[in-house]
């Protein structure tokens, strides 16, 4: 019997300790303070000990200081597996962080207590991002358990905040630590489709704007004595939208949809009353733009409609952005790339492609630091809804992809 085989036998029996995993990750609500939570200190303590207790030993802690916290920090481990080589190791990245059950009463069970259910396991973080860490952990006890040392080193990388932004976990890493090197092979199991064939390479830029629109408010009955900012506001929003077509006409087939997407979105209340006309207005945009155009590009064409709209009905623009992030793509024919379809088709037995996304995950950091990395799972994409669930089987079979990627030379 073979190594691999050994290996894939050995994952799965493991049926057992990935429901006792997921229970224990699941008991820690590790929300954000943004979402009054504590942060992920004590879920990240409670992984280290199982994972100690079950002879991953080796592991690093860079805590990032967070004063919003009981705990003054926000965690983020490294646990490494040694490999026949030390260049060239396999990151498999996985996030701590989940977000809030949302409307209980759209949950059948209680979220964050694990019930499992013809194959599946249900609770809040069980996909996300419970399935790629615990699938990362069991690639790596099967080396340890058998005793077979894998071509790669493995490193598997715990990170806070990924949910929220990601200030305090991969932007802390990237700014304060070297971690990487160019030719590491990057895996961030949160993201995928339900047959496994999609490998995220790319991103589209991604830009919020919160729109203000000042003008003076009025009686409705006597419009001409002020400058309605809600109008204003309206016939800017849609110019912005038509700015998909007008100027950003590139198409990319790697994207789905294959062009730059920009909405208006949110409406923040003006007036209370119907006879009033409004003397302030604001409303949001979420702009998804291709690689090939920059965020500045994007903000120097809404401004232009700014000014445009500031002269044709005597109000202010204000334009302020939310969020904001550009990153390059990893290339498609890039060795992980091909290493990863590799894996994939002789674990799953499909054929696994290149895609771009909407955005956003924590991949696009990555990439803007100069580092390739894949974003690929194969899953239920069920993260962030009421009865979030991942198949047993999805967790055994990319446990089986990973540890297949540490035996690539």
């Amino acid at each position: 019997m073979t190594d691999m085989n050994r290996i894939q036998q050995f994952l799965d029996a493991q049926e057992k300790g990935i429901i006792e995993l997921e229970t224990l990750l699941t008991s820690y609500p590790a929300l954000a303070p943004e979402s009054n939570g504590a942060g992920e200190i004590e879920k990240a303590a409670a992984l280290e000990t199982w994972l100690k207790r079950r002879g991953i030993s080796h592991i690093q802690r860079f805590d990032a200081p967070d004063e919003r916290v009981p705990s003054k920090l926000r965690p983020n481990l490294v646990a490494t597996i040694p490999g026949k080589r030390n260049d060239s190791p396999l990151w498999i990245m996985s996030h701590l962080d989940v977000v809030p059950e949302g409307e209980r009463t759209l949950w059948n069970s209680n979220p964050w207590k694990v019930v499992v259910k013809d194959g599946k396991l249900y609770g809040r973080g069980v996909e996300d991002n419970q399935q790629g860490l615990v699938s990362s952990v069991f690639a790596a006890l099967a080396f340890l358990n058998l005793g077979i040392v894998p071509e790669r080193t493995i490193k598997l990388l715990f990170i806070a905040d990924e949910e929220v932004g990601s200030k305090y976990g991969i932007q802390y890493l990237l700014a304060n630590h070297s971690l990487f090197t160019k030719d590491d092979i990057i895996i961030i199991p949160d993201g995928g489709s339900a047959d496994g064939t999609e490998i995220e390479v790319a991103e589209k830029n991604i830009c919020w704007l919160k729109v203000t629109t000042k003008g003076t408010q009025t009686h409705a009955a006597m419009p001409d004595k002020g400058a309605n900012a809600f109008l204003a506001g309206c016939d800017l929003a849609l110019r912005i939208h038509r700015l998909e077509k007008s100027f950003f006409t590139a198409r990319d087939s790697l994207f789905n949809p294959d062009r730059t997407t920009i909405n208006p979105t949110k409406k923040e209340a003006n007036v209370p009353n119907v006879n009033t006309i409004p003397g302030e207005d604001v409303f949001y945009v979420d702009m998804r733009i291709l690689p090939q155009y920059s965020v500045a590009t994007a903000l120097a064409e809404v401004g232009k409609l700014a000014r445009a709209i500031e002269a044709e009905y005597g109000v202010s623009v204000q334009l302020d952005i939310v969020q904001s992030n550009e990153s390059r793509a990893t290339p498609a024919d890039a060795p992980a790339v091909k290493l990863l379809t590799d894996a994939v088709r002789q674990v799953y037995g499909v054929e696994a492609k290149a895609i771009g996304i909407g955005g956003g995950t924590v991949g696009a950091y990555l990439r803007k630091a100069g580092y390739d990395c894949l974003v690929w799972s194969k899953m239920n994409e069920t993260a962030h809804q009421p009865n979030e669930n991942a198949d047993i089987a999805n967790i055994i079979g990319d446990a089986k992809v990973f540890a297949t990627l540490a035996m690539m030379p």
